[in-house]
């Protein structure tokens, strides 16, 4: 929903009524993740996507039926099954869709959600898919616990699912991930019959790069358009200056060790923080490497040649990072595809860090067999 939150929340607004249909669940090579959204607006506009382009017409229809009846329905779209499937997807896989009618009646609290997402305030949307007719498109808004005002919003039917979908929504919340859940009809943690899709919208993760040379400003890019916060941090002012990085969202002048303590400290980082060192000077790069390599962050890269690598490697050793440390730093940084350019790097880069985040191997397709998308 994140996606199409303006043209959503300029319809809610206006009191008309739009059809939302986001994808709750996949199977196999999905083109569409969990929590893509595609709206149809009163005026028949399209905005958003749910499988790019596959069945994007028969979403389309259905989006506008849901609208004139008022009723949310659970669609699956697919490849093999004739009897459930309207039309199928080229590029293969299942989606299954919540396609539901968004007026100010149905939706009350879109408002209070789209401030939290556009403030980076994390809150999750837990719905009904799969269940009784009655509860389906039911919907429970779900902040993290806090003792001032209200902390959950609407009910998905009984107090009982409304406390362990809140308990796990916040689970979920922490961790900066959307999933979909199941329940007994009371809410049985080892129950059947009541499925839940809980869209997490937490803040964007964060990007930590250190070094303000002129590879920064390209991995600095890159990571921002793969939707990371992207903090640059050097410890001298004079390289260390917005105008040099246009693409970072913010520049920080501090000493990187002590910076990344500091957030370390205050919980602004977690285990989706990516961790990129380009100064291959040792007085900056072992320290912050010693703190980085302390910490779960999903990937910490450091960019030097390979006799470079080596000296850090020794270097870290003496400083006491141990073995199991040392094999979670990806040292010399990126894949391997030729780059030269800061261009190029920061590709081979943001391949890496990508295909650690979901286990791929760094292929070229053509020469693989198999499932394109991982798990």
């Amino acid at each position: 929903m994140r996606e199409v939150l303006s043209d959503l929340l300029g319809w809610w607004r206006a009191g008309e009524p739009v059809g939302m249909a986001t994808v709750v669940r996949t199977w196999r090579s999905s083109p569409r993740p969990p929590g893509a959204t595609m709206l149809v607006g009163p005026d028949g506009t399209a905005v958003g996507s749910v499988s790019g382009g596959c069945v994007e017409g028969a979403v389309y229809e259905l989006a506008r039926e849901v609208v004139g009846t008022g009723a949310p329905v659970v669609q699956r779209y697919g490849v093999s099954d004739d009897d459930a499937f309207a039309v199928g997807l080229t590029c293969g896989g299942i989606i299954e869709l919540l396609v539901e009618p968004v007026t100010p009646q149905s939706f009350p609290e879109l408002d209070r959600v789209a401030r939290a997402i556009e403030r980076r305030d994390p809150v999750a949307v837990a719905s009904v898919v799969e269940g009784p007719d009655e509860r389906i498109g039911r919907r429970l808004i779900v902040w993290p616990a806090s003792k001032e005002g209200d902390t959950v919003e609407g009910t998905l039917g009984s107090p009982r699912l409304d406390a362990a979908v809140t308990d796990d929504a916040r689970g979920l919340l922490a961790a900066g991930r959307t999933d979909t859940l199941h329940y007994g009809p009371d809410g049985e943690r080892r129950g059947e019959g009541l499925t839940v899709f809980v869209a997490s919208y937490a803040p964007p993760a964060r990007m930590l790069v250190f070094g303000a040379i002129d590879f920064a400003a390209s991995v600095a890019r890159i990571g921002g358009f793969l939707g990371y916060h992207v903090t640059v941090c050097d410890a001298r002012p004079v390289f260390a200056t917005s105008k040099r990085f246009p693409g970072a969202d913010e520049v920080v002048v501090d000493w990187p060790h002590r910076y990344l303590q500091g957030e370390i400290d205050a919980g602004r980082v977690d285990e989706r923080t990516v961790v990129c060192v380009l100064t291959h000077d040792p007085k900056f790069d072992v320290p912050v490497l010693q703190v980085a390599l302390g910490h779960r962050f999903a990937y910490v890269g450091a960019m030097g040649s390979r006799r470079t690598h080596d000296d850090r490697l020794a270097r870290l050793r003496e400083a006491g990072v141990g073995e199991a440390e040392l094999a979670r730093l990806s040292s010399p940084i990126g894949l391997d595809l030729g780059a030269r350019t800061p261009e190029e790097t920061a590709v081979s880069i943001a391949a890496e860090i990508i295909a650690g985040r979901w286990g791929g191997g760094g292929a070229r397709l053509t020469s693989t067999a198999g499932r394109i998308h991982h798990d």
